[in-house]
């Protein structure tokens, strides 16, 4: 049996060596969609995973599906730029979204077909959102648009995010930073984590949990200064979401947070800068017509991207 610490040591090494050869791969995709004329954005999201053991049994989540990464990257692409979706392993997917969710439904939306030999097809009510997706997503692999790259454990996030920005930064005012994955507040530090599972003989669990350090000082300041950052704010009061986002933007000093509660996240957002506050919201007939709120919000912040990239020249 190794040594606690030693094998504390060597999943560090084996996270360092992942995150070396993600921002290999990074850098090798971002030049080539700088020689396609691309703009870049990296898209993080879903939920982190935060261990309480080291030997990892219980875990702490939060709710993040990775929707709204998902169809941001899929509006992203679609507007010209390479996208580098950094994301949670097993959320939602860009464009496997249009595929009923696992279990029954997307048991009930196959056919088998009689061979020889024997196949299965998508059933006809299932084709009109899925023909779509698949073709949009087999033009954005094939012209190399897309770069997904997993995580499931905060560190993993965090050492990934710091390798791919450090990848993007010679791209300068041309990259976006669109943060938004869920990433906990909160973990225990490897030091601190015991070795076993936590044994619930020994009764009742207290934890004492440390603050994450946060990413968007290093990010904005250091990795990638002349990028177009933004982040996501969510709250479940709303009389103190302006408040919060421009405390944020006073102290990491980036360009836009993308402000929203909880109950109203899917239909509508604040876009928050330094000077400037701007309401997206759906209308009841935009609902109807099935737009969703990512659609309004990676409208408007090309539009903020691209006067940035302006101001920078």
């Amino acid at each position: 049996m190794a040594e606690p610490g030693k094998e504390k040591g060597e999943k560090e090494d084996a996270e360092d060596a992942a995150a070396l050869a993600a921002e290999r791969r990074v850098r090798a995709w971002a030049a080539a969609q700088v020689a396609r004329g691309r703009r870049v954005a990296l898209v993080t999201s879903g939920g982190t995973q935060v261990p309480l053991e080291a030997r990892a049994v219980r875990f702490l989540e939060n709710f993040s599906s990775g929707r709204r990464g998902a169809a941001s990257a899929e509006r992203l692409v679609g507007l010209g730029y390479g996208v580098c979706f950094l994301h949670r392993a097993r959320s939602v997917f860009p464009w496997a979204r249009a595929l009923p969710p696992h279990g029954p439904a997307l048991l009930d939306a196959l056919r088998l077909t009689p061979g020889p030999p024997p196949g299965v097809a998508a059933a006809p009510a299932a084709l009109p959102a899925l023909l779509p997706a698949l073709r949009d997503y087999h033009r954005a692999t094939e012209e190399g648009a897309l770069l997904a790259i997993e995580f499931t454990e905060l560190a993993e996030y965090l050492a990934l995010l710091r390798a791919a920005a450090r990848a993007l930064a010679p791209l300068g005012s041309s990259v976006m930073f669109y943060l938004a994955a869920a990433v906990s507040d909160f973990y225990i530090p490897a030091s601190e984590m015991p070795e076993h599972k936590i044994q619930s003989s020994e009764g009742p669990l207290q934890i004492t949990m440390k603050m994450v350090p946060k990413m968007l000082s290093p990010l904005v300041r250091d990795w990638a200064p002349e990028a177009f950052v933004i982040s996501f704010k969510l709250e479940t009061d709303p009389q103190i979401l302006i408040d919060k986002s421009r405390q944020a933007l006073e102290k990491y000093r980036h360009q836009v947070v993308v402000a929203n509660v909880l109950e109203s996240r899917r239909t509508s957002v604040i876009i928050v800068t330094s000077d400037s506050q701007t309401p997206l919201s759906l209308s009841e007939e935009e609902l109807a017509q099935g737009m969703e709120i990512e659609e309004k919000i990676v409208s408007y912040l090309q539009g903020q991207h691209t006067a940035f990239i302006e101001r920078k020249g």
